[in-house]
């Protein structure tokens, strides 16, 4: 047992940037869908690697947590019924999308939405992180990473309850402990977050471009 949590603690950080080393998706070219290319099980991996992260911040991510979760689940489900043509988040976009449903609140399209916008959290938050800025605690990098990527699309319900749980956010240096490995030393995982953030923001500009060819980039929740 206690193997398995250092493996997977070990992991975190440096599963994600393995992940997305590899993880190649491929933009529509001048605003068409011919083309158009995401990896569905390589994205749904990075996505439970993010759940991961989201687990040390503590209670205050438990919905956002429970959100991405079934969100996976969803797009596992809609892989699975079809695994060859569903290899590709593209063709469930255009399949939901012909069918009228790619806004609809359980669609698939929706779901990978919403994965996306957990990903920007991270990495807004891990960028918060990154900046020395002695000013700023773990809860105000949290708010900001919130303000400028959730919110804007939550319900005035799930803004309310995520104020009263961003008071539960541990302290920085926790939550660094926390993301560390065994004997590793902070500047080390600083460097491992900069190599993460570096490959996750240009990955989320082009996941981004194809959302608005599929008018997806503005839906909100209900």
């Amino acid at each position: 047992m206690k193997r398995s949590r250092d493996i997977e603690k070990r992991s975190e950080i440096n599963s994600a940037i393995e992940e997305l080393s590899v993880l190649v998706i491929v933009k529509p070219e001048e605003d068409h869908e011919a083309g158009a290319r995401i990896p569905t099980k390589p994205f749904l991996s990075l996505c439970y690697m993010v759940l991961q992260v989201l687990d040390k911040v503590g209670p205050t991510m438990a919905v956002l947590r429970q959100d991405i979760h079934q969100n996976i689940k969803r797009l596992e489900a809609i892989h699975e019924s079809n695994p060859l043509t569903n290899s590709n988040l593209v063709e469930i976009f255009k399949s939901e999308t012909s069918k009228g449903n790619g806004k609809k609140r359980v669609s698939g399209s929706k779901s990978f939405v919403w994965l996306t916008r957990s990903l920007d959290f991270t990495s807004a938050l891990l960028q918060a992180l990154l900046v020395k800025d002695p000013k700023k605690n773990m809860e105000q990098a949290v708010q900001e990473s919130y303000d400028a990527t959730l919110k804007p699309w939550h319900g005035w319900i799930a803004s309310a309850a995520y104020r009263v749980a961003i008071k539960l956010v541990p302290d920085t240096k926790t939550f660094m402990d926390l993301l560390r490995e065994k004997d590793e030393d902070c500047n080390t995982l600083m460097e491992k977050m900069e190599i993460l953030v570096s490959l996750l923001v240009p990955f989320l500009e082009d996941i981004h471009c194809i959302l608005k060819v599929y008018n997806l980039d503005r839906l909100k929740s209900n």
